[in-house]
């Protein structure tokens, strides 16, 4: 049962293929990919990719990853979870993007909570990591704001249009 996690303005939910269209919606859109180390898409059906792997992921538990939608309105303005899970080391890495539309309104940091939240009481992670791009600064300052400190640089780390960038390290440990 894929859990459902609601915050004041929020509810994160699992990701259907009536999800494509807000998956296409910021994922070809350059201003949310030039920090992810992901190619910006070219076609729905890139999109619809994006939900079986997110998917496939829960169900080999390897990750897990919500639409985040905001209560009363229809269809997602983005998406959060974790990658790199691994529930023997008790670990996983936090992602989000959000579209630019819903950019510096409190979204992000509202979801961001609540999934962490989920990660430490309800997953037993004892440790959440995030790799940021190092010039991506709103990403930087949200790990800050909730408490992230930064561990190190990772040199050459992600790619993206075929050129190599450090990113920086950041983690939260369980309380």
């Amino acid at each position: 049962m894929f859990p459902i996690l609601e915050t004041d303005r929020l509810i994160l939910r699992e990701i259907s293929k009536d999800d494509a269209e807000g998956i296409f919606a910021c994922f070809s859109n350059e201003n949310v990919t030039k920090y992810y180390g992901q190619e910006t898409l070219k076609s729905i059906e890139q999109a619809e990719a994006f939900v079986d792997f997110f998917a496939n992921s829960y169900k080999e538990k390897k990750g897990i990853r919500w639409g985040i939608e905001r209560k009363g309105k229809q269809g997602i303005i983005g998406t959060i979870g974790f990658n790199a899970w691994s529930p023997k080391h008790k670990r996983a890495e936090i992602g989000y993007e959000i579209h630019p539309e819903y950019w510096r309104k409190g979204y992000t940091s509202e979801a961001v909570l609540k999934v962490l939240q989920y990660g430490f009481d309800d997953l037993g992670l004892t440790r959440i990591g995030a790799v940021v791009f190092k010039d991506n600064e709103a990403s930087t300052n949200l790990l800050y704001k909730v408490g992230f400190q930064k561990e190190g640089i990772l040199r050459d780390y992600m790619y993206q249009n075929g050129k190599a960038y450090d990113t920086y390290v950041y983690a939260l440990l369980k309380k």
